[in-house]
């Protein structure tokens, strides 16, 4: 059996090359304010890659996405292992967009803070007298860079996103700004009304999208998931104050709450987080792992 090394690691996904494709296997790593932890949560790399594939399926009408298959049965015998079922996706190519696509329904997290300092998130203007957790009048459209591991995405505006694309495909900026905007708006439009029916809030998320061999923007890495994005309850949801929530801001707030804890999370927390991370995917896709 051939053995195989990761070409790329970030945070949580590990990226293989099998030859005119690529392998990409969401590991049970959690992180939190740029840091990958200490601890592993089991089985949430298998619902990061399942759920990923339920919002491609939902959404290639939209937009065409980079998934080929979830079956390890097509990958090389190397992804047949234990270690990598449900949790490995066999993906096209893509040459990725160096910008990460920030969309937010609602005011929370740092655009809350920046709002109570002067009414704006990421230079947007906002109406005056909203709540925390508010929904917005219509989503916004904040961009960001793409940092390395350790470093911190720096906020964008969409002109300045012409200008970093413009460098990366010369000739294509704002043609390639243009679409990755609007299929970002588009999606959480979607997405979000969809998972509103089953009694979750998508409060914010970020896309990443790539350019394909024919030369057209399609979506890529992750999509959707409580690792990408801010899930809330529906019961239960109130403005004014931090909502309970289905992702990785539990992991976050009890990280602030205890600072002194180097990034060790203790086995409640983990045993908490994987069971709203296993909840929000049944919710959303009306089966269990």
């Amino acid at each position: 059996m051939t053995e195989y090394k990761p070409i790329k690691e970030g945070k949580v996904r590990e990226i293989y090359d099998n030859g005119d494709s690529l392998i990409m296997v969401a590991t049970d790593r959690i992180s939190a304010f740029d840091v990958i932890l200490k601890n592993k949560v089991e089985k949430k790399g298998t619902v990061l890659t399942q759920m990923s594939r339920f919002w491609f399926d939902l959404t290639k009408d939209i937009v065409k996405n980079h998934m080929i298959s979830v079956d390890n049965s097509d990958m090389p015998e190397f992804f047949r292992q234990p270690q990598f079922t449900g949790n490995s996706m066999l993906c096209k190519k893509l040459e990725m967009i160096p910008v990460e696509c920030i969309v937010r329904g609602y005011i929370t997290g740092s655009g809350w803070k920046s709002y109570q300092q002067d009414g704006t998130v990421c230079g947007i203007s906002l109406p005056e007298g909203l709540r925390e957790c508010d929904k917005l009048p219509e989503p916004i459209y904040t961009p960001s860079t793409k940092a390395e591991i350790g470093d911190h995405d720096e906020n964008i505006s969409y002109e300045k996103s012409i200008e970093v694309l413009e460098k990366a495909f010369p000739g294509h900026g704002e043609e390639y700004a243009t679409k990755i905007r609007d299929y970002t708006l588009a999606l959480y439009k979607k997405c979000a009304d969809y998972a509103l029916s089953r009694g979750i809030i998508i409060a914010d998320t970020k896309f990443e999208f790539g350019i394909n061999e024919e030369g057209e923007v399609i979506i890529g890495d992750e999509m959707l998931t409580p690792d990408s994005s801010r899930f809330w309850p529906v019961e239960g949801y109130e403005p004014g104050h931090d909502q309970p929530s289905f992702d990785k801001q539990f992991v976050r707030n009890w990280l602030k709450a205890n600072p002194d804890s180097d990034y060790d999370l203790p086995q409640d927390v983990i045993d908490k987080t994987i069971a709203k991370y296993k909840e929000a995917y049944k919710l959303l896709t009306g089966t269990d792992l």
